[in-house]
This record gives structure tokens, C-alpha cells and sequence, in this order.
């Protein structure tokens, strides 16, 4: 805590000149694989995180060495579009610089990892030369924005994808400190009176994200935003937008002050309405959001201490209009559709599964490989999931043969005999490279899923569809307090077991154990999986017949909030 009562970091942003801080000079100096702490905290909104192997950390102390320091880098891809020739040029950076994988991110992006500190700028500057930014892909500033993936169903769906593309731009820090740092700029004369009008010289209290959903598809989680956009479309035409405020997946452990939070509507806009309201939410945020305690300076505490119609009081009148009524919507599921699906326009989009996002050459699954191949001959493009897959959109028909035979080569083909749990799985990245990580996740998720299938193969159960969400601590990248059963970490080998979401990202989970080892969670479930192949009602979804059934009565949290309609 700072002199003032403010955090640290509204220090080291207030003293940042617009977030240039010292890292020239941290990337610049030759004794250490790291740079300085400060540097590191502004290095986020450049869109870079400073990290260490983990698996390493113990050896290396008792070698007397510095941890195994590395850098994260994550793209800015409003809505995870990106051309043939950006993927090639993400797989060559990946080949080149980073540890030989691209992983999709929960927020339809790429992260690269394992980039060492001399190979930062060069790396960064090569993601420019392909047309692509990592500016503010995090820190305290509006991230990338994410969007219903593959909006194709018809002209107004490819509208609603095209404004989540105008407010990411809308909503970019314009400093020139990225450009100037990893892109060689000059600073120009005047350069003094540069600002921040929308954001300010310490920008934001804490990160803030935006998605775009298109009902009746929730593949976004629209809920989890801090900013969420109900695409209203009637006849083919976009009306607008509901707007939902509040939504957020962190949470502590053991600290009944945090909590994740489902956004909640305020009201409609229309499209020409819509950056204005996105500015002045942030607006709001940015006036009134906590600044001492970074645990508490989320929007979902900001909207929780003003209180919801305060809150939308406030936002109207910095917009100078009345928000309208919301309008009718309804989704029915939250995950991806496999497989081959035609466009209005007759262009054909694949959906491939890529288990936690990670797009490697493994032993007899050389997906790295494959998809580059893929990359060479395709004429549409790559589209990137909230789930961590992959569709290969804008297949022109006589080019279907092509892509299934590389497909099938490099096999790619895995989402064709999916288990119903497997095809809704997410796992954060969490061991070795998350600082914040309690728990494996990503690593963990290969061991967990075949246990899992036994006991729903034991109950024919092996097709039901049912979403899985592991996180290895309580922050919630993986949004796991939206799974039907998720596992958020405690420490190594221990978890929380949640359970209760529904399938449609409406409903939060509740605890049911803390703490427990593979064994009691596989012992719980199995017995929760005997009752619903019993007890459940035609077509009830797993979550929903916890709930019904009365199995939660008791496990009621007291941080489940309800969506606001």
C-alpha cells in the first residue's frame, strides 16, 4: 500500500509516463534474465507477462541460480479471427522464439510462452508485421474483446462480430509507449501533451472485459463479463444490444469479500448507441472502482457498493439518454458445435476440438504440423472459440476434400468420437508457468477425463453432454464457477468441487467439498452420476437435475447472485 491509501501499482501507473516506465532499460540489462518489478507490473499492458518455470524453481535455488524466467505474450484478436498468413506467422514466432506451442486462450486469442527476455521485442515486433497488436491484451484496461464464434447464420450476425471488432479499437490505450518501446518509433515533438481522455493517466482499477453473444448461443459466457452484449436480431436485422454489467469468475480463497458474480441487464441500446455506452461504463468504473484494494476493484464491486440502480442512475446520465426496456432473448447452451457447418453465403466452417487450447506436435498427435499445413492451402480463415477450439471458417466447397484429408492426416479428427464431458471440457494453464497457480489444470485434465468416462460409461452416461471447468486456483480464467462441475485448486493434488451451473451460462455453482483429493472427488461424483442416470427427467441437463433434485439444498453459497432479466 502506498503513502496515499492507494495500491502499489496506482503508483507505479501514476509514475509510468503513460506506461513507459524503465523497460527500455529492464530489456536493455544483460545480468539478469528478469526485469525489474515495477516494469513487470506495467509489461501487462503491453501485453506480456513476466513468468518462471515452476517445475524448475526448487533446482534451481539450490544451484544458486535465478528462477528460469520467461515471458508470456498474448495477442489482441477481437473476436479470435485471424488470416491464413497471421496463423503461419504465429506458428513461426512459436517455432522461433517460444516453446514450440500456440495455446487459445479462454478469451479467443493466442498466448505464446516461454519466450526469454532477449527474444521479447523481436518477438512482438514480428506479431506487428503480420497486422496483429499485444497492446492492452491485459493489464487495468479493456481486453480483448471476445464474440460469438462464427457468426455466419447471416448478414446480421457478421454485423454483431464486426462491432466487437469497432469497440476493441474504440476502447485501445492511445499512448505511444508500445510503439515506441517494441516498434522503434520516435517520439515526436509535443509528445508531452500526450493523454489517456478515456482511461487517464492510471487508467483503469482492474481489467475489464467485453463479449459479444448471439442467441440462442452462449459461447461466450456472456454472463462473466464485466461488460456483456446480447446481439437482438429479428427478421435478419440487428436491433442492438442488451446490455449486462457486472459479470466477473475471481474470486480468494478463504476471503467471503470476493466472489464471482453474473452480470446483470440493465437494459437495451441500439447499434449506434453502443461504443458510447461501452465508454461510458468504463467511465464509471474508472471514477468509482476501488483503487486501495485490487481484490475489491473489479466493476462487480464497484456495481455491488453503489448498488445496481445507482449504478444505472449514474451511467445514464453520463450518457445524456434513458437506456431502453431489454428485449426478449433466450439461450439454450454454452459450448461449440463440432464438426462441418454450411454458411448462409454456402462457405463451409469446421469446428475442431483442441483439448485446453494447446496446439502442439505431441507424440502421434502432430496438431502444430497439422494445422500449419492446413494454413498453406486455405483461402478463408481461422477462428478461435471461448472453449479453446479451433474452426476452420470460410471453406469454399471445393476445398472441403482438401482440408478433411489434412485433417484426418494429422489427426486433427479427434472431435469425432468425443465423450459428452469431453467435448465441454476447459482447463486454465495453470502448472508450471501461472505464477498464481495452486494446482495443476491443463496437465491435469488428460489424467482426469478418462476417469471421469468410466464413471459416466459405468451409468450410460457417456454421451450426455455435461460441462466440465478446471481451474487451478480461485481466479477463474477458465470460468469455472459457470461449470456444471469444476474443480478449482487448493493446493497440489487438492481441490474445491463445485457443482449446479447450468448449460447455458445462467447460473453460478456452488461448493459442495473444499479440499478434497482425486479420490473423494471421483467418489462424489460417482455417486451424484448413479442418481442422475435414475432419477433424472427427459432431457434435464446434469446441473439442472442437481437443483431440482434438492442435491445443493444444502450446499447453497452465499456469493451465488442471480442474473438480473
Amino acid at each position: 500500500m502506498s503513502d496515499n491509501g492507494l495500491s502499489d501499482l496506482e503508483r507505479i501507473k501514476a509514475n509510468s509516463r503513460l506506461l513507459r516506465g524503465t523497460l527500455v532499460e529492464s530489456l536493455a540489462d544483460p545480468v539478469t534474465g528478469a526485469i525489474s518489478e515495477d516494469d513487470n507490473k506495467l509489461l501487462k499492458f503491453h501485453g506480456s507477462y513476466q513468468q518462471d518455470d515452476r517445475d524448475l524453481r526448487e533446482e534451481r535455488r539450490k544451484q544458486k541460480l535465478e528462477p528460469a524466467y520467461q515471458f508470456m505474450v498474448r495477442a489482441r484478436l477481437p473476436g479470435g479471427v485471424l488470416s491464413p498468413a497471421q496463423w503461419l506467422s504465429f506458428d513461426h514466432i512459436a517455432r522461433t522464439w517460444a516453446n514450440h506451442t500456440l495455446r487459445i486462450t479462454t478469451r479467443q486469442t493466442f498466448q505464446l510462452h516461454g519466450i526469454l527476455k532477449h527474444d521479447l521485442k523481436r518477438s512482438i515486433a514480428a506479431m506487428n508485421e503480420a497486422l496483429v497488436s499485444t497492446i492492452a491484451a491485459c493489464g487495468d484496461v479493456n481486453r480483448n474483446v471476445v464474440a460469438s464464434a462464427n457468426p455466419v447464420a447471416s448478414p446480421a450476425h457478421r454485423l454483431a462480430y464486426r462491432w466487437a471488432e469497432r469497440l476493441s479499437e474504440h476502447l485501445k490505450p492511445k499512448t505511444r509507449a508500445y510503439h515506441e518501446i517494441w516498434l522503434n518509433e520516435q517520439r515526436v515533438a509535443g509528445g508531452e501533451e500526450e493523454s489517456e481522455p478515456l482511461y487517464g493517466a492510471t487508467y483503469l482499477p482492474r481489467k475489464f472485459k467485453i463479449g459479444v453473444a448471439v442467441p440462442p448461443t452462449n459461447d461466450v459466457d456472456v454472463f462473466a463479463q464485466d461488460l456483456g452484449l446480447i446481439a437482438i436480431i429479428e427478421h435478419d436485422e440487428l436491433l442492438g444490444f442488451n446490455i449486462a454489467v457486472g459479470g466477473g469468475m475471481g474470486a480468494s480463497h478463504g476471503d467471503a469479500s470476493t466472489y464471482p458474480r453474473l452480470g446483470s441487464v440493465l437494459g437495451f441500446v441500439e447499434p449506434e448507441q453502443l461504443l458510447r455506452t461501452a465508454e461510458a461504463v468504463i467511465e464509471v468504473q474508472r471514477d468509482f472502482g476501488d483503487r486501495k484494494e485490487r481484490k475489491h476493484a473489479r466493476l462487480k464491486y464497484t456495481i455491488d457498493r453503489m448498488g445496481l440502480p445507482a449504478f444505472k442512475v449514474e451511467l445514464e446520465r453520463r450518457l445524456g439518454f434513458r437506456l431502453q426496456p431489454s428485449r426478449a432473448y433466450r439461450f439454450d447452451h454454452n459450448g461449440d458445435r463440432y464438426g462441418w457447418t454450411e454458411g448462409d453465403d454456402g462457405r463451409w466452417h469446421l469446428t475442431l476440438q483442441i483439448e485446453s487450447g494447446r496446439v502442439a506436435d505431441f507424440p502421434d498427435q502432430p496438431h502444430l504440423s497439422g494445422l500449419r499445413a492446413i494454413a498453406e492451402i486455405h483461402q478463408g480463415d481461422f477462428r478461435m472459440t471461448c472453449n479453446q477450439n479451433l474452426i476452420i471458417a470460410n471453406v469454399p466447397t471445393a476445398q472441403r476434400a482438401r482440408v478433411d484429408a489434412l485433417v484426418t492426416e494429422y489427426k486433427l479428427d479427434g472431435y469425432r468420437r468425443l465423450s459428452g464431458i469431453r467435448r465441454h471440457a476447459v482447463a486454465c494453464v495453470a502448472l508450471p508457468t501461472c505464477g498464481l497457480a495452486m494446482a495443476e489444470s491443463e496437465r491435469y485434465l488428460p489424467q482426469l477425463l478418462p476417469k471421469l468416462e468410466a464413471l459416466l460409461e459405468r451409468h450410460g452416461l457417456r454421451d450426455e453432454p455435461i460441462l466440465l471447468r478446471l481451474s487451478g486456483c480461485p481466479n477463474g480464467c477458465s470460468r469455472p464457477y459457470l461449470g456444471e462441475i469444476a474443480l478449482i485448486g487448493r493446493a497440489i493434488g487438492r481441490y474445491d468441487l463445485r457443482l449446479g451451473a447450468d448449460f447455458a451460462g445462467q447460473r453460478l455453482n456452488r461448493i459442495v467439498r473444499e479440499n478434497i483429493d482425486e479420490a473423494e472427488i471421483l467418489s462424489e461424483l460417482d455417486a451424484l452420476f448413479a442418481r442422475y442416470a435414475i432419477e433424472r427427467n427427459e432431457d434435464e441437463r446434469f446441473g439442472d437435475f442437481l437443483v431440482r433434485s434438492g442435491v445443493l439444498t444444502s450446499a447453497r453459497h452465499p456469493i451465488d447472485v442471480e442474473v438480473f432479466a
